[in-house]
């Protein structure tokens, strides 16, 4: 099952790995839609509101657990390209152990905090109740989500991006039919939409099992692979903690610059949150890139083709800037239109065609930091990529969008800028731990 992405051509090789994985997070991006989408069709706005509340704090948990697999995707990778069967099983199974120990810690100490979380998100007093069995539902299923992201690692770390795909395509199937039965026939409200997503988790999980034991997976696994090992441990610790905490801190900072717009009165706020749906969909780009980069980088370290691996980054930056500049300069010209999409409000769209006009610069720019990260964590430098996003969020994206939301209160657009420039230093951060890296390699 293992498959060698060390040879060939690098161009088809990113391709073929790619658009898997992109398909996978549009449907992730589905996924989260449904449970909005269906209840409001059934429910008034308290249930709305606590899926939207909730449905925060899930996604702000899965990201970080996503940030935490990519440890073991390159871990795993790196031994796969090394072709050293011992190394992947035993990074297969610290994988296992290491996130079946996070989950039920996470668990236990979610459930035990469940109102403080909701208390934490000023979830409005109507909605309060609902929010709170909302998450308490989901805070239960937190084992099947992080099973899922342990099974998607060590697949993807194999070589194998379309199985995932195939998993969450499962489970999304499952919650909407689970959606429309709970929430449109049983009359659950929010719980429903809760009980939909974790079961469907688990559908999807089990799903995954069954493809793991029909298939040869390439790799045989022992006891002793379960057993803590410091070597493969901290590896995966090494690179995929930064990214957890550094993903973290990019939710949060999302959520600062919400309250910010917020602040400014009912239409900014609106203007603002559309545009961030639409920026999540573009950026599903420069965040499959980074994974692809990440995946397809550390195997060819692990098989000792460094030259390959730079390789593998400049088609990644070619690809996403290209991209990027293609949306940026359409979307100069279509910014009210897409905006208009949405609603009908004459204000809410001119308000979001100036944030979406300037905001939709970061999707080149970040295009190309989202390439260096994934390159900096196949060489298990993930530290890297956390300090040019913690620099760019504390030095310019959070501050930034404050002081422009005070100097210009009647126009959105300086505000949107704040993204684009925080980008900027984070490809400085880049280009200068790039050339210390080369620099440092023909030293040795």
């Amino acid at each position: 099952m293992e498959r060698d992405l060390t040879s060939g051509s690098v161009f088809q090789n990113i391709v073929s790995f790619s658009l898997p994985y992109l398909l996978s997070y549009f449907l992730q991006t589905l996924y989260g839609m449904a449970d909005l989408f269906i209840i409001g069709q059934f429910n008034g706005v308290d249930s709305i509101t606590a899926v939207s509340v909730g449905g925060q704090v899930m996604h702000m948990l899965t990201v970080m657990i996503v940030g935490l697999a990519m440890g073991s995707t390159v871990t795993i990778a790196k031994a796969v390209g090394g072709r050293d069967l011992t190394q992947t099983s035993r990074a297969v199974g610290n994988t296992v152990t290491l996130f079946m120990g996070v989950s039920a810690g996470a668990t236990a100490l979610l459930l035990i905090f469940v109102k403080s979380v909701a208390a934490v998100m000023s979830t409005p007093v109507e909605a309060f109740s609902e929010t709170v069995a909302y998450l308490t539902i989901c805070f239960v299923g937190i084992p099947f989500i992080t099973a899922y992201n342990i099974i998607s690692s060590v697949f993807r770390g194999l070589g194998d991006p379309k199985s995932p795909m195939y998993f969450i395509a499962v489970a999304c199937g499952v919650n909407i039919g689970l959606d429309c039965l709970f929430i449109g026939v049983f009359h659950m409200g929010a719980a429903g939409a809760a009980l939909g997503t974790v079961l469907s988790q688990t559908v999807s999980v089990a799903a995954a099992f069954a493809v793991i034991f029909k298939r040869k997976m390439g790799i045989s696994l022992r006891r002793e692979d379960f057993r803590p090992q410091s070597a493969a441990m901290g590896q995966i610790l090494k690179i995929g903690v930064p990214v957890a905490v550094q993903d973290g801190f990019i939710q949060i900072a999302f959520i600062v610059i919400t309250v910010i717009a917020n602040r400014r009165g009912l239409s900014d706020a609106a203007a603002v949150g559309i545009v961030e749906k639409f920026i999540g969909v573009v950026f599903l780009i420069p965040s499959t890139m980074l994974s692809t980069v990440s995946a397809l980088c550390a195997q060819n370290i692990g098989a000792g083709k460094h030259g390959r691996a730079a390789a593998i980054l400049r088609y990644a930056i070619c690809i996403t800037a290209g991209f990027g500049f293609f949306v940026s300069v359409a979307v100069q010209f279509a910014g009210g239109v897409i905006v208009g999409m949405f609603t009908g409000d004459a204000e809410v769209i001119m308000l979001g065609d100036q944030y979406l006009r300037s905001y939709i610069w970061d999707c080149m720019i970040a295009g190309v930091h989202f390439s260096f990260s994934g390159y900096f964590c196949a060489y298990g430098l993930s530290g890297i990529s956390f300090l040019h996003n913690v620099l760019s969020i504390v030095c310019v994206r959070v501050p930034g969008a404050f002081f422009a939301s005070r100097w210009f209160p009647e126009n959105l657009y300086p505000m949107g800028l704040a993204a684009p420039g925080g980008s900027l230093l984070s490809v400085a951060v880049c280009v200068i731990a790039f050339g210390w890296m080369r620099k440092q390699r023909k030293m040795e």
